[in-house]
């Protein structure tokens, strides 16, 4: 289940310590080289940690309004970083045995046949979802780009000369290109560091530049003026929670990350990992923090759905905003994108070559590689063309995996770490445990809830 190792002579140094015991392991992308530190795992973790799902944070605070808001979000970024602190020491529970891969943490802490049940769905989608949905993302967001520079442009240069699909499939061709000089998760990191800088950037930008132009007139915050009815506001309230809870993401790569770091008895992996999440994580609170309050103070409710911020940003300062400047937002979202792309594809490509390797007992072929990585990137983009509509169903999909990031990790803590019972340690893991099923279920609730009032628009195979 886990990875095992021995105890060296402590003048070896932890960049040339092996941690493993089965040699499969070093063969795997994820697991390949342990060569990483605080400062890389700090860049995964703020390139896979921000999302275009952050833009939407003002809508939750339309619905809240401005204390519940903030303090919905304070609370929520308290929680899922007590649970990351859970992961990076459940990583090696017991001296000697790392667990480099969320779902088989889960297999050790749960049993093999309920560990894959419970996991098993939420990893995969948070992994090979992910990558659909960036996909998506990042495809509308270079027609987005393309649109807006070419307007009032050359003649020579038409807004409407690229279809959904065609950008679609030229980012998945630059996504796939990328991954192929990316042969395991610690080469990744300068990648992760440009995705890092261009999330950062995107963020900054957008909250800045809207509050330095100033509120529109006449903005409205009344959680009233969003709709009328006693059951439309409830129903808001849950929506908005939802929205705060599914904007941080990343839990189920952190185990990934901290496999890239060097670990033996004397120096645990659990001390770098744990100072890159305290840097990644400040980072990520300075983002989301102020694209959720300075948006709610720039738009109120006139924020719309989809983009949220985005799209307040892109139509409400249409006329005193630069198309260089939203042409460069544009594309630090892209590159962003492309960049989380190649995290979120990681253990998808080492379950792939998990199955190469498991049958033939040597390590997978460069050729094979690359073809099981363009085999990855071919499915991702028939998906994303399939269901385009994809990301209407975010909020019904991260309730289904909220579990993975609100709860398992408390459960998984006490059946691994056993804490004394009724110590406070104890209490706090089953009331937190608890409380994340409880609003999973009644996040998955409500998304079905909205999909009955609003519906949504099941454009199969028709980008736009």
């Amino acid at each position: 289940m886990g990875e095992v190792y021995v105890e060296v002579d402590s003048e070896v140094s932890s960049q040339d310590y092996q941690t493993e015991s089965n040699p499969i392991e070093a063969w795997l992308p994820i697991t390949k080289s342990r060569k990483g530190n605080a400062y890389t795992s700090s860049f995964h973790l703020i390139c896979s940690g921000i999302g275009l799902q952050a833009l939407s944070l003002p809508i939750a605070f339309a619905a809240l309004g401005w204390v519940w808001g903030i303090l919905s979000l304070s609370l929520a970024f308290a929680w899922q970083l007590y649970t990351i602190w859970l992961l990076v020491h459940l990583h090696e529970p017991v001296a000697g045995t790392r667990y480099s891969r969320y779902l088989r943490l889960s297999m050790a802490a749960f049993g093999e046949k309920l560990g894959k049940l419970l996991a098993i769905f939420p990893v995969m989608y948070l992994s090979g979802g992910t990558c659909v949905l960036l996909i998506i993302n990042g495809g509308k967001t270079m027609e987005l780009f393309y649109q807006t520079m070419c307007e009032n442009g050359p003649p020579l240069c038409n807004p409407k000369a690229f279809t959904g699909a065609e950008c679609f499939l030229v980012f998945t061709c630059l996504a796939i290109a990328v991954a192929l000089f990316c042969p395991n998760l610690n080469s990744v990191a300068g990648v992760s560091f440009i995705g890092a800088i261009t999330a950062v950037g995107y963020c900054t930008l957008i909250w800045v530049l809207s509050v330095s132009k100033g509120r529109p007139d006449s903005v409205p915050y009344a959680s009233s003026m969003v709709t009328s009815s006693a059951m439309g506001r409830f129903r808001g309230v849950l929506t908005a929670l939802g929205i705060i809870a599914i904007a941080f993401r990343g839990h189920n790569v952190v185990l990934e990350i901290q496999g890239t770091l060097p670990s033996n008895p004397k120096h645990p992996s659990n001390e770098p990992m744990w100072k890159g999440v305290k840097v990644s994580y400040l980072i990520i609170s300075l983002c989301l923090f102020p694209l959720a309050i300075g948006g709610y103070w720039a738009y109120g409710n006139r924020i719309p759905t989809g983009c949220g911020f985005l799209s307040a940003f892109s139509v409400l300062n249409k006329r005193n905003t630069s198309k260089f400047v939203k042409g460069f937002i544009y594309l630090l979202i892209v590159i962003s994108c492309l960049c989380s792309f190649q995290i979120y594809a990681m253990p998808f490509f080492d379950n792939l070559e998990f199955i190469y390797v498991g049958k033939k007992n040597k390590q997978c072929p460069r050729w094979l590689r690359f073809g099981l990585r363009f085999f990855f990137g071919g499915l991702t983009f028939f998906i994303a063309m399939a269901l385009p509509f994809l990301g209407s169903l975010a909020a019904l999909l991260g309730g289904i995996t909220l579990p993975l990031t609100l709860a398992y990790p408390c459960f998984m803590w006490l059946t691994i770490m056993k804490p004394r019972p009724n110590s406070a340690m104890w209490w706090s893991n089953l009331c937190l445990g608890c409380l994340g099923i409880l609003l999973s279920v009644l996040l998955v609730v409500t998304a079905v809830w909205n999909l009955v009032v609003n519906g949504f628009d099941a454009n199969f195979f028709n980008p736009h």
